[in-house]
């Protein structure tokens, strides 16, 4: 009985009842006189406000800076600050992306996924692995035991393509070989386009290729004409891809244009490494060329470069960060320079102010990749990989939507159908990858007529001083006209309009086949024997005589008697 007592005398905190009060914004649905509608809509309602009360939290902790470090003094520089003081100041979490990983069959590359929580890695000899470096966690491993150049995931990581030595293979998460792309012949770089589920490749015939995994088709195939090419990168904002080639030259690639919508010539060597700035929608580009030159480019206009300088140790590879922090990997060092001095227009040939340096000695660096959400740079050399920590290179405040490092199997998976839905419903095709990526769903500008006029004439076809009233650049001296002039010019302009109207309609009955080319095609069909051709022939004799004898029983005359060839018509003279 005391026991009974003493429990109901006792009460649960506030903070652990499971009843919330609505916040004060919440709509309440009194005049419903359903109960069940009411309660419904009166939950949908107190929903609908708590989350825009967290979000206005969000938004009051997210910060405009990623956590970059300062100095304390003037006299100070941040470039000094080594990886072992780093790793002593950040939290014990964040110091574990602080890695080096002696492997054999060198050199690497590395890919991260979207969210930053698995990483794939290549070796030139035939190694791949993937895992979780973040829980240590490995997916696959295995040695093909031939040459491979480039690897990258899929539209998650439970599906991978390895460029090998002659095709492409798409592998599970298990390691398992799904797919033999035959298509794809000797693959140099891979890129994946995950709004559009395309998979890109470029190798050393000098095509690239677009292949859609999710139907299996091949897209577009393009040939560059500009022979192997090694450097391929794609614009997270616009999906456009940018190859960069052995004569210096990046041109950028869609699939709905066989010819490159960019050709820019960048480096007076080959271009090594090309990169895009995420962080200002592909605003900015960095390339770096054999000729030891690191340049930043605005799209915007390509007059020039916005900043040039040059790199010790000849060639570089360049990486940008979602941050804007550009990472330049030459020789034995990493160089990393922070915004806005690489922006800024500058003359002369000097190196941008110094963010972070860190050396490396095993050479070559052939590979830089950031990791998404993470101050973390990777970078591939001959004796495995080195990540060394970049305070302020990734982006703090990601979006669970768009990708979620902490997301759970239900979520891939909804995720991954939501992505087909919107590419099968919504659209989503290859012909959309334009270079501006606003002008898709935009209105068609309003047709400029004549106002005056109650009828709609195209600007166009207008006179010239109706032209000149509807676009506000007509004189005062033109307007002060007498009406008998106007009237007077008016009919000598319709006649002019008429007149070329006539010749327009006479250019357009002209226009066809020039003859070379009729001649060309008559001949190509001379040899051909189609049955369709054949059977309409005979038709058109068969009606031609038909027509004739009717022709000659209405004259009266008698049909001539077909003519039979004889041995000795070899003797007639011809006339």
């Amino acid at each position: 009985m005391e026991n009974l007592v003493t429990k109901a005398k006792t009460s649960v905190p506030k903070s652990l009842r499971g009843y919330d009060p609505p916040p004060p914004g919440a709509r309440r649905h009194s005049h419903i006189t359903n109960s069940k509608l009411r309660i419904r809509l009166d939950k949908q309602a107190v929903q609908s406000a708590r989350a825009q009360a967290m979000v206005k939290d969000a938004e009051m902790l997210a910060s405009n800076e990623a956590g970059k470090f300062e100095t304390e003094g003037q006299m100070e520089r941040t470039w000094r600050i080594s990886q072992d003081e780093i790793i002593k100041v950040i939290g014990a979490e964040a110091a574990k992306g602080r890695k080096e990983m002696v492997l054999e069959g060198g050199p690497y590359r590395v890919r991260y996924t979207r969210n930053g929580r698995h990483m794939a890695i290549v070796g030139q000899t035939g190694h791949v692995a993937t895992f979780d470096w973040q829980t240590g966690t490995m997916h696959s491993e295995i040695q093909l035991r031939e040459t491979c150049r480039d690897v990258t995931f899929l539209q998650d990581q439970s599906m991978y393509a390895v460029a090998q030595k002659k095709y492409v293979f798409m592998y599970d998460r298990d390691g398992v070989e799904l797919h033999r792309l035959k298509s794809h012949l000797e693959p140099t770089r891979l890129e994946f386009l995950p709004f559009h589920w395309l998979l890109a490749s470029v190798g050393l015939t000098g095509f690239l290729k677009y292949q859609d995994t999710s139907t299996g088709q091949i897209v577009a195939e393009h040939r560059t004409k500009l022979g192997a090419c090694h450097t391929l990168a794609q614009n997270p904002h616009s999906a456009v891809l940018y190859l960069g080639h052995a004569n210096g030259t990046v041109t950028l690639w869609t699939p709905n244009m066989s010819e490159p919508i960019v050709r820019l010539l960048t480096h007076l060597g080959p271009v090594n490494s090309v990169s895009i700035d995420s962080s200002s929608c592909g605003r900015y580009i960095a390339t770096a060329g054999a000729d030891g030159t690191v340049k930043v480019w605005d799209c915007r206009n390509w007059k020039g470069a916005v900043r040039e300088w040059s790199s010790r140790g000849g060639a570089a590879q360049v990486e940008w960060s979602q941050r804007g922090l550009l990472a330049v990997a030459s020789g034995g060092t990493i160089n990393v320079h922070s915004r806005p001095s690489i922006y800024e227009l500058f003359t002369t040939h000097v190196q941008p102010p110094l963010y972070l340096t860190h050396p490396i000695p095993h050479r070559p660096l052939v590979s830089l990749r950031f990791c998404p959400y993470q101050d973390i740079l990777t970078v591939g050399h001959t004796l495995g990989l080195s990540s060394i920590l970049v305070p302020g290179a990734g982006e703090p405040n990601f979006d669970s939507t768009e990708a979620d490092p902490f997301e759970i199997r239900r979520t891939r998976r909804e995720r991954e159908v939501k992505g087909l839905l919107d590419k099968a419903i919504l659209q989503i095709q290859p012909d959309m990858i334009v270079l501006d990526p606003d002008f898709i769903g935009s209105l068609a500008p309003q047709p400029k007529t004549d106002a005056s006029s109650s009828s709609s004439v195209p600007f166009a076809r207008l006179p010239r001083l109706a032209r000149l009233q509807t676009s506000g650049k007509a004189d005062e001296t033109e307007l002060d006209v007498d009406e008998d002039d106007s009237g007077s010019e008016r009919d000598s302009e319709d006649a002019e309009q008429k007149t070329s109207l006539r010749r327009e309609e006479e250019k357009k009955r002209m226009r066809g086949r020039n003859k070379s080319v009729k001649r060309y095609l008559r001949k190509q069909r001379k040899n051909v024997i189609d049955p369709k051709a054949i059977a309409i022939r005979e038709k058109l004799r068969k009606d031609r005589e038909a027509r004739k004898q009717a022709r000659d029983a209405a004259n009266g005359s008698a049909p001539t008697a077909k003519y039979k060839p004889s041995v000795l018509d070899r003797f007639k003279r011809s006339a």
